[in-house]
């Protein structure tokens, strides 16, 4: 035999030697993953979290802290995100109730549409939780959220104390998000008497489908170049913020007109440091997240809950957890986002170091 068939024999030896290791690996690792999955499948309270969107920085934050926190409660958490499509997240809850799931946890991405998968998981038994968001005319089993109508107030306040009078602007959030209705009565308790005494005058007060940071950027533009003067400017969010700022950086007006707006963003963080935004609203998500894991825990297992304070849906009374916001600028920011590590102190003063 010549050398090279010999060498050739061998490498077949040492290939077929190396196929039968790495079947008996993938057989020991399919068995073992069947293990995990069955066991967990049989053992664990079985969450579904259904978002509307995961397109604003915040939505992120709230899907990997509630995540963490069910886990650490022994907790499988199944998550979906709509993105913005109404039909998609009746589909989406629809999956997830096949998945057998023992509570559902829901952030609406329409305020009435999404009262139908409420009653879809109302009929297959699963109890219900409104994330932050409130689903109207549906009597889900808690509603969970910050304070709504004192964001309103606390955006207000703010600039009234420091614009007392002047020309104001309001780009709010989207109108089938029941969240931009509460800030509205709570700014509107706060301006609508400045206005009345006409130290205040209200320019506009739009609505942006979807929360979309284009359209504030265009609103804006649209009061600019029909030469307005803006003193002072209400965002919806946080990302609306970056929008309407944009805008008035294309006219050199970025830090000479007041924006205030909510969620503690990084960019708005930063944007805070920089002069360019004078306050955002911060809710502490891994206040919010984790005590919606653990609520969730609880309902799955048929522990009471113990929630004193009820909001009308539309239709009926619900039980209402209600968590405190706080109004962040320059002078609280390390006190706040930074020090509940919320943020880093390096990354929200990243272009001042």
């Amino acid at each position: 035999m010549k050398l090279r068939d010999v060498i050739l024999v061998l490498l077949t030896l040492i290939l077929l030697v190396l196929l039968v290791l790495l079947g008996n690996r993938i057989y020991k690792y399919y068995e073992a993953s069947k293990y995990v999955d069955d066991t967990s499948d049989k053992n664990a309270i079985k969450i579904g979290f259904s978002l509307g969107t995961l397109k604003e920085e915040r939505w992120v934050k709230d899907r990997d802290i509630f995540m963490a926190k069910a886990k650490e409660l022994g907790a499988e958490v199944f998550v979906q995100n709509a993105n913005n499509d109404d039909e998609d997240q009746l589909k989406q809850v629809k999956y997830l109730l096949d998945k057998k799931i023992d509570v559902l946890v829901i952030v609406p991405n329409d305020l009435k549409k999404a009262s139908a998968a409420v009653e879809m998981a109302k009929k297959a038994g699963v109890k219900v939780i409104s994330y932050d968001r409130l689903v109207l005319n549906s009597n889900v089993d808690l509603y969970i959220s910050f304070d709504n109508v004192k964001v309103g107030k606390l955006m207000a306040e703010y600039l009234i104390k420091r614009y007392p009078k002047g020309n104001y602007l309001i780009i709010n959030g989207a109108t089938n998000d029941n969240n931009t209705k509460m800030i509205k009565e709570g700014y509107d308790s706060v301006l609508l008497p400045k206005v009345k005494s006409g130290d205040i005058r209200i320019l506009g007060e739009e609505w942006s489908p979807n929360w979309m940071s284009e359209y504030a950027f265009q609103s804006t533009e649209k009061y600019i170049q029909e030469n307005y003067k803006i003193d002072a400017i209400i965002a919806g969010d946080d990302g609306l913020a970056n929008g309407i700022i944009e805008a008035l950086s294309e006219h050199r007006l970025a830090g000479k007109v007041a924006v205030v707006a909510q969620d503690a963003d990084l960019a708005a963080c930063q944007r805070i440091i920089e002069g360019t935004q004078l306050m955002t609203i911060y809710k502490p998500i891994d206040k919010l997240a984790g005590d919606a894991a653990k609520l969730a825990v609880k309902l799955a297992k048929g522990e009471k809950l113990n929630v004193s304070n009820t909001i009308y849906d539309g239709k009926y009374n619900v039980p209402y957890y209600k968590l405190e916001p706080i109004a962040v600028d320059k002078t609280n920011i390390d006190d706040t986002v930074i020090k509940d590590g919320f943020h880093s102190r390096d990354d929200v003063y990243r272009y001042t170091n």
